[in-house]
């Protein structure tokens, strides 16, 4: 194979390669990833709600790169009348969920995660249904990075969380 051959068999390679990628669902391998200071807050989501739903579960993860620990002191958003961060725990049984009072501490070099089937962010009183593809803007307001504004992404729950038990907050 001469020298202009392999040139092009490459650039035809790169090509396909490149509309393989362009062709992957929106968001496959992307998530939003905003930063305040060492904090850094990876795929903000929300699943969608039936049309009566008073609340939501929000989740994402919050990672602290820096020596010292932060603390998640507040959240607020227009879509909904208040947001809590929620533990949810199981015990006998009983599947049991709580406000976490006095703010999510994120210790340096570690990671919090709002998740399915564990502790999430509960939007109170929602205003409206939300839908997928929708943005809901929230803010977070941290005890020493201060506030970071964010929006999270309306999204059908992954598959393998879709039938956990007590996941069915609405």
């Amino acid at each position: 194979m001469t020298s202009h051959h392999c040139v092009r068999a490459v650039t035809l390679s790169a090509a396909l390669f490149a509309s393989i990628l362009a062709a992957a669902p929106a968001g496959a391998a992307t998530h939003r990833t905003y930063a305040l200071g060492p904090l850094r807050v990876v795929h903000p989501w929300i699943p969608p709600t039936p049309n009566a739903a008073p609340t939501a579960a929000g989740y994402l993860t919050i990672t602290n790169t820096g020596k010292l620990a932060d603390r998640l002191v507040e959240i607020s958003s227009p879509a909904a009348a208040e947001v809590e961060p929620h533990h949810m725990s199981m015990a006998h049984g009983i599947m049991s969920m709580r406000p976490i009072m006095g703010g999510a501490a994120i210790g340096p070099g570690q990671s919090l995660t709002f998740a399915p089937g564990g502790d999430h962010l509960m939007l109170i009183g929602l205003k409206r249904p939300l839908t997928a593809g929708q943005h809901v803007p929230a803010s977070l307001h941290f005890e020493h990075a201060g506030r970071l504004n964010i929006e999270f992404v309306v999204e059908p729950r992954p598959a393998a969380t879709a039938s956990m038990p007590g996941m069915d907050m609405h």
